[in-house]
């Protein structure tokens, strides 16, 4: 496996570990699952604090949402299937983006 690749495979894996803890720590928190709802409470502080959040935090919702979907509605295997390539490619660029920012501050070599 070459360095490239092994470097993406690690900053998917970043980016969907960031994602899961970011919900869990807000489930823990809000006593209540996190979802994209978070954006539709009109304008105030709490809603643009939320889109940070969610920017990170939904590649895990999209697969969660996806994989209940599948099980409760017997969704296609092509929509799973779309929805798994942009969770994953969502989660590469959020590793990767965090990854970046581990680098610059200098708390990664």
């Amino acid at each position: 496996m070459s360095p490239d690749a092994l470097n993406s495979l690690f900053s998917l894996c970043i980016g969907f570990a960031l994602a899961g803890a970011l919900t869990s720590g807000y489930q823990a928190l809000a006593q209540r699952p996190a979802g994209f709802g978070l954006l539709q409470e009109g304008v105030a502080p709490k809603t643009f604090a939320a889109v940070p959040f969610l920017v990170f935090a939904a590649p895990f919702i999209i697969m969660r949402n996806t994989l209940r979907g599948a099980r409760i509605e017997s969704r296609r295997f092509e929509l799973v299937m779309i929805a798994t390539v942009l969770a994953g490619f969502w989660s590469l660029m959020s590793g990767t983006f965090f990854l970046m920012t581990l680098r610059a501050t200098g708390l990664l070599a």
